[in-house]
């Protein structure tokens, strides 16, 4: 606890002025000044330069971001108008909701590397599926998401409407329905913070989630009639272009990737294909780029390929801010949001 001696002729500090000091983003300045972490300070406060400059940033989400609970550090971000696009993939979308409705049901393995595959068998039959340290539970998660999901797909298929996957998560948010079921506080949810921003989020592949895979075993069952009721990739590549020229042409657009893959590769490619396939030959490049990776640095893999490789598709310019951290997002992720929020406050 602090004490605070209120003198003003003696030059005595506030409270908020002692908290001041202990911010984590002052912490970081001081010991963050090589390496990995210099690269994290210096896209960090591009970040923030970026902003204050007037852009709007997408950030993209792969691997099991969600079941790493960044929501608690990300979802701050969407509510302060720190983030105005999303692209994740299809199990970031669902297991941020997972968390949501069964968080105390979760089971943690401290020593997961220590399993043997008798072990792994034993987690299967309890119905329990793993992400690295953390099993989601089967039927407290999925199951129970399911029905909600099944309503929304029934009912859209009933009156011949269709949606895109995002959109069906934010109609059963909106629905209420879940909130019976909240384990952590809502706060903590980056999708619930999207929602309620009504923010464009991007999941291409979203076919290879989940509930993408207990979407196609309803259609097989013949539980909803019309496959396309879930609108496609194409479709948001679509979207996505009407919404990256809508914004481009107001204010610049940066990208920040956590992690590879299709989270992050899909929408990047929206700036060439505005360019050479479209033709729009006045389209914005984009304007800042970071990407966190643990991923070897490799010419042969998009995860690996270093910033500059980007050049030469059309989708970064010579003078783009770019960062590359060479480290785990779990980690590096939430101090950057920290940094740019708690310096952001302050300006």
């Amino acid at each position: 606890m602090f004490t605070i001696l209120r003198n003003a002729d003696r030059g005595e500090f506030t409270v908020e002025e002692k908290m001041k000091d202990k911010m984590l983003s002052a912490f970081m300045k001081h010991h963050y000044r090589h390496f990995n972490s210099a690269a994290l300070i210096d896209a960090a406060e591009g970040y923030c330069t970026f902003l204050q400059n007037g852009g709007k940033m997408m950030v993209t989400l792969a691997g099991a971001m969600s079941t790493a609970e960044l929501g608690l550090s990300f979802a701050e971000m969407i509510r302060r108008d720190l983030v105005h696009a999303v692209s994740c993939t299809g199990a970031n979308l669902e297991e941020d909701l997972f968390n949501l409705v069964a968080h105390d049901h979760y089971l943690r393995i401290p020593h997961y590397r220590d399993l043997t595959p008798e072990d792994e068998v034993k987690l299967l039959d309890q119905h329990f599926n793993r992400v690295t340290d953390t099993c989601i539970p089967e039927a407290e998660a999925v199951r129970r998401l399911e029905d909600h999901m099944l309503k929304v797909w029934q009912d859209a298929d009933r009156a011949g409407e269709r949606y895109l996957p995002h959109e069906f998560f934010y109609q059963v948010i909106r629905s209420g329905v879940l909130e019976p079921f909240h384990q952590i506080d809502p706060k903590d949810s980056w999708l619930v913070a999207a929602c309620e921003k009504n923010l464009p989020i991007i999941v291409p592949g979203w076919e290879d989630s989940t509930l993408g895979n207990i979407y196609a075993s309803h259609c097989l069952r013949g539980h909803i009639k019309n496959v396309s009721t879930v609108r496609s990739g194409i479709e948001y590549m679509m979207m996505l272009a009407d919404w990256y020229q809508a914004e481009s042409p107001q204010t610049p657009i940066g990208f920040f990737q956590i992690g590879g893959g299709i989270a992050g590769d899909f929408p990047i490619c929206v700036v060439p294909m505005l360019i050479q396939d479209m033709e729009l030959a006045d389209t914005r490049l984009w304007a800042y780029f970071c990407q966190i990776s643990d991923s070897t640095t490799s010419y042969g893999s998009y995860s690996g390929a270093v910033p500059n490789e980007k050049i030469t598709w059309g989708k970064l310019a010579v003078d783009t801010p770019r960062f590359i951290i060479e480290s785990d997002a779990t980690i590096v992720a939430p101090l950057i949001f920290t940094y740019v929020m708690e310096t952001l406050q302050e300006s």
